[in-house]
C-alpha cells in the first residue's frame, strides 16, 4: 500500500476499509499531494417512531440487519425504538431472528450465510460476551447455531441486544456481523441526538407514517445518507455514495456525479479570435468587450 501513497505516478487513491486505516490512508496521501477518498466504518442506525407499520420496520430490519450476515457497510446495526414502540418491536423482531435460515450460499433456501473467516468469526462472538458484561440483554444468541453438514463453517445464528446504551462497546464499535442493537430513547429529538453523537455518519433511515418527521430528520440529520420507510439507504448509481464525520475521509464521495469529479480534473479554456489588434488591454477580456 505504501507504494501506492507514495508513487509519483499515482495522482488519486480510492480506499474501503476500517476507519483508523481509512484516516492514515487519507493523511498519507493527502501529505504526497494526491486526492484521496477513504471510506470507514460504519454503525448505521434506524429509527422506529411510535407511529410506523411495524411489520414494515421488522421486516425492514431483518434483511438489513442480517442480510450477509451484517457483513457490509450498509447494514443496519442499531435499531433506536422511541417511545413506546421498543416492547412491541422487540417482541416482533425475536422470533424471527431466531427463524433465520442460515447456511451456505450454494442453497437457494437459504437467508443468511456464513461469516468470512474463523478469525471474523471468533471477533463477533467476542463482541457478545462484552455486550453481555456490559449489561445488555441479550434476547436472542446465536452462538449455538450448527448448521448441519458443515461443522467447520464460520457460522453464528443471527444475535439480538436489547436495552443497549450509548456507553457500550457494542454500540460505539461497528461489529460487521449478524447482531443488531436495540436502543431505547423517549422521543423523537433524543433519537436525532443519538444518531449525531455517533462518531459515524454512513448511513441512516426513518420508519414512520409522518411526513413532517421525515422531512425534520432528514434535514436535521448529521449522516451522509438518509432512508425514509427504506432500511438500507444506498442511492442509484447516478447519485453519489458516501458517509459523514469518521465513515468519509476526503471531500469526494462515490460514484455518481462525485465519482466523476474524483477521476478527473477540471480544464478551463478561454478563447477568442480578434480580427485586428485592438491595443493592450489592462482589464480581463471578455465576452463584453468583444
Amino acid at each position: 500500500m505504501d507504494a501506492l501513497l507514495n508513487h509519483p505516478e499515482v495522482a488519486a487513491v480510492s480506499f474501503v476499509g476500517s476507519t483508523p486505516v481509512a484516516e492514515w490512508v487519507h493523511r498519507t496521501a493527502s501529505a504526497a499531494g494526491k486526492r484521496v477518498q477513504a471510506l470507514g466504518g460504519a454503525k448505521n442506525h434506524l429509527v422506529v417512531m411510535p407511529d410506523a407499520d411495524l411489520e414494515l420496520a421488522t421486516d425492514a430490519l431483518i434483511g438489513s440487519a442480517y442480510g450477509s450476515a451484517g457483513e457490509r457497510c450498509m447494514a443496519i446495526s442499531v435499531a433506536v425504538a422511541v417511545d413506546d414502540v421498543a416492547d412491541a418491536l422487540v417482541e416482533r423482531l425475536t422470533p424471527r431472528v431466531k427463524a433465520l435460515r442460515v447456511g451456505p450460499g450454494t442453497d437457494d433456501s437459504v437467508e443468511m450465510g456464513p461469516l468470512v473467516t474463523r478469525e471474523h468469526l471468533d471477533r463477533v462472538r467476542s463482541y457478545l460476551d462484552v455486550g453481555l458484561a456490559e449489561g445488555a440483554a441479550l434476547v436472542v444468541d446465536g452462538r449455538g447455531l450448527r448448521v448441519a453438514g458443515w461443522n467447520d463453517g464460520f457460522y453464528l445464528g443471527g444475535c439480538l441486544f436489547d436495552r443497549v446504551r450509548p456507553q457500550m462497546r457494542i454500540y460505539r464499535e461497528e461489529i460487521f456481523g449478524p447482531v443488531l442493537a436495540v436502543v431505547r430513547v423517549r422521543t423523537f429529538d433524543e433519537a436525532l441526538e443519538l444518531v449525531d453523537a455517533h462518531a459515524f455518519g454512513n448511513g441512516t433511515a426513518i420508519f414512520t407514517r409522518s411526513g413532517a418527521a421525515a422531512r425534520e430528520f432528514a434535514t436535521r440529520v448529521n449522516c451522509g445518507m438518509v432512508g425514509i420507510n427504506v432500511p438500507i439507504p444506498v442511492p442509484m448509481a447516478f447519485h453519489s455514495f458516501g458517509g459523514w464525520k469518521r465513515s468519509l475521509f476526503g471531500d469526494h464521495a462515490v460514484h455518481g456525479p462525485e465519482g466523476v469529479r474524483f477521476y478527473t480534473h477540471l480544464k478551463t479554456v478561454t478563447a477568442r479570435w480578434p480580427e485586428n489588434a485592438g491595443g493592450a488591454e489592462f482589464h480581463m477580456p471578455s465576452s463584453r468587450n468583444h
